[in-house]
């Protein structure tokens, strides 16, 4: 394998996180590798509630960070949530400089929505349902006008070296399937998002498909609480994947959710109806789909043609798909949507392997607990960019600028084989999705041992199956029901409180091998 050195610090990803932190790092000088060009492919475009923030009395950033505390469902480190919480106002502030054109009101105050489980209005939003897509826009613009920053595009890691411990290199390569490079380096961040696309049905990109967590995992890296994926209750059920998002903030305007009998099924499900915690209202949305009910959002009574020009990523979606909203209500379903695990973090962004640090997606900080509160992904994000920025300039020192990086061209490599990446989302939906028990846990396990033994020598399929292990063997371990984990066969949850959980890739692969050996 060809190496190169540099002197820049390493940023794998491209969305909020990896941006954020780019800018923030200015002016020492930073190698931002991105698999596609700057603004497209990462999930931050493609939210679109917003930043959840205290902006204003009578809402505080101490009830933010109790209905954090709820909504994760026993296992938020409260630390966590009230650092977090206090630190979201400024980075609204900070936003704004940088140009993010949030919606304001005649006197100039933040127009604000109320998602689940939030007691107050405090998702502070763009145009309705943009706000991922146009404050990504304006960091994109800041990050192209800044000099200390080099923008690689095209190109995706596929390994982390370590030695004793310590970080010496990341492994990349292009993403049309070039062989990889070594790219010498001492500190890398990690801020390349979640896992959706392992499962068949996902909001996210079609790119993002655990390879983040899977990088630091077959590094050696502790992960924390794997076995929490957030499913969104109202992706579009429209045909397309990935799935379009009927946003919650349609729920907060007052959008019901009817089956096709036109029973509002939420009605005693939960005192909250529509804006009960997400997990709630997935396994709601979860159950109507497999009796055959197909679930809809009528935003008809609620929003009626203010939906045009209040909800216009979600109106275009159906208009898309030749469905009009305002005249009609939305197929929707439980979708994969969030990863509250990842990469175990400390309260400056540190991993378990010096040199490593992680933001955004990837991370586990202890922020969303086993359910995360809308809205609060996007301000994780940026929290945890800042802290790892300023963490890895007081580690690095003054140092003197670095020079461009140019990478060699390199031959052809494997790329996944498509059908193994199908027969992995597939997997995981029937295993690791909104409802578990042991049994389809321990099948899960081995149909991705059968998967990565079929094209052992493809490192991005690899990081997938080492995400995709960890999931499953986090669930099987967690023998009850909490937050977006659900077993069926351990329907409650043992206590109000509960732990977090942490674990190797050696750990999940030794549990794995247990059951390959094992009669399904």
């Amino acid at each position: 394998m060809q190496q190169v050195s540099t002197g820049r610090v390493v940023i794998l990803g491209a969305g909020l996180a990896a941006l954020y932190a780019a800018l923030a790092l200015a002016p020492r000088p930073v190698l931002l590798v991105s698999p596609d060009p700057l603004g497209e492919g990462a999930s931050s475009a493609w939210a679109q509630g917003g930043v959840a923030a205290a902006m204003d009395v009578p809402d505080s950033p101490e009830a933010h960070a109790a209905d954090t505390l709820r909504a994760g469902a026993g296992i938020v480190d409260p630390k966590v949530a009230r650092a977090v919480t206090q630190e979201a106002r400024d980075h609204i502030l900070t936003l704004t400089d940088l140009g993010a054109p949030f919606d304001r009101d005649a006197s100039g105050g933040y127009l604000l929505s109320r998602e689940a489980a939030h007691g107050f209005a405090r998702v502070v939003r763009v145009r309705g349902d943009r706000a991922g897509a146009e404050i990504m826009r304006a960091l994109v613009a800041r990050v192209q006008a800044t000099p200390s920053v080099q923008v690689l595009d095209g190109y995706v890691a596929t390994g982390l070296r370590c030695d004793a411990g310590r970080l010496s290199g990341v492994e990349i390569a292009p993403a049309s399937g070039g062989a990889s490079v070594l790219l010498e380096t001492a500190v890398c961040l990690l801020a390349a998002g979640g896992s959706g696309g392992l499962y068949a049905l996902t909001t996210n990109p079609a790119r993002i498909r655990g390879q983040g967590a899977g990088l630091a995992a077959r590094a050696g890296a502790v992960m924390a609480d794997m076995e929490f994926v957030q499913f969104h209750p109202t992706a579009m059920d429209i045909g397309l994947d990935p799935a379009p998002l009927a946003t919650e903030a349609l729920r907060g305007e007052g959008a019901v959710l009817l089956n096709k009998r036109g029973a509002r099924f939420m009605t005693g499900q939960h005192p909250d109806l529509e804006l009960a915690p997400r997990d709630v209202v997935a396994r709601a949305v979860y159950a109507q789909s497999q009796a055959g009910l197909r679930p809809v959002l009528d935003t008809r009574a609620a929003l009626g043609s203010r939906i045009r020009e209040e909800f216009p990523s979600v109106t275009d979606a159906c208009m898309a798909a030749g469905l009009d909203p305002v005249a009609e209500p939305i197929p929707v379903a439980a979708a994969a949507h969030y990863h509250m695990g990842g990469v175990a973090t400390d309260a400056a962004g540190r991993s378990s392997i010096a040199g490593l640090w992680a933001c955004g997606e990837v991370a586990s900080t202890g922020l969303h607990g086993a359910n995360r509160l809308a809205s609060n992904g996007l301000l994780e994000a940026l929290v945890y960019a800042r802290r790892c920025a300023a963490d890895i300039a007081e580690t690095l020192g003054d140092r003197p600028g670095a020079p461009l990086v140019s990478l060699p061209e390199t031959g052809a490599a494997e790329l996944p084989d498509p059908a193994l990446v199908a027969r992995l989302r597939l997997t995981m939906t029937a295993g690791a999705g909104v409802i578990r028990d042991a049994g389809g846990l321990q099948n899960c396990l081995r149909e991705i041992a059968a998967v990565e033994a079929a094209q052992p020598g493809c490192a991005v399929l690899r990081n997938m199956t080492a995400t995709a292990t960890l999931i499953a063997a986090a669930a099987l371990l967690r023998e009850e029901s909490r937050g977006a984990h659900f077993r069926s066969d351990r329907p409650q949850s043992a206590g109000e409180t509960g732990t977090r959980s942490r674990m190797t890739l050696d750990e999940a692969l030794a549990l794995r091998a247990r059951f390959q050996k094992e009669p399904a």
